[in-house]
C-alpha cells in the first residue's frame, strides 16, 4: 500500500488549503485514514481520522471547526480542507491509513504513511 499526499503549500493566515491523499496498491475502503502533523522540533500531532465509510470523523481540538476530513473510496482519495489557517498551523502534513478502529488519534496505530506535504502559513 502506498499513499501519496499532495496540496501543501504557502499560504497567509486566514487563508485556506486543501490537502488530498491518493492511495494505491489496495482499495482505501480497506481502512481508516487519518492525518497527521509535524512542526519542526514537535512531536507529530493528530488532526483528523475518518472511518472506512466516512460514518465516523474525528478532529484534533486545535483543528475543530476549521479543518474537515472527506474520503472518496471510489477514487482511492482522502482528503482535508482546511479553512482559517493561522501560523500555527505550519507543518509537514502526513495522510495514513490503519486497519484499526479504535485509537485513530494515535500515530503508532497507523500502519501505512504518505512521504508528507509541507504547508506554511504566514502571517
Amino acid at each position: 500500500v502506498q499513499l501519496q499526499a499532495s496540496g501543501g503549500g504557502l499560504v497567509q493566515a486566514g487563508g485556506s488549503l486543501r490537502l488530498s491523499c491518493v492511495v494505491s496498491g489496495r482499495r482505501s475502503s480497506s481502512y481508516v485514514m487519518g492525518w497527521f502533523r509535524q512542526a519542526p522540533g514537535k512531536e507529530r500531532e493528530f488532526v483528523s481520522a475518518i472511518s472506512w465509510n466516512g460514518g465516523q470523523i474525528y478532529y484534533g481540538d486545535s483543528v475543530k471547526g476549521r479543518f474537515y476530513i472527506s474520503r472518496d473510496n471510489a477514487k482511492n482519495t482522502v482528503s482535508l480542507q482546511m479553512t482559517r489557517l493561522n501560523p500555527e498551523d505550519t507543518a509537514v502534513y502526513y495522510c495514513a491509513a490503519t486497519t484499526s478502529t479504535r485509537n485513530s488519534q494515535i500515530a503508532s496505530r497507523y500502519d501505512y504513511w504518505g512521504q508528507g506535504t509541507q504547508v506554511t502559513v504566514s502571517s
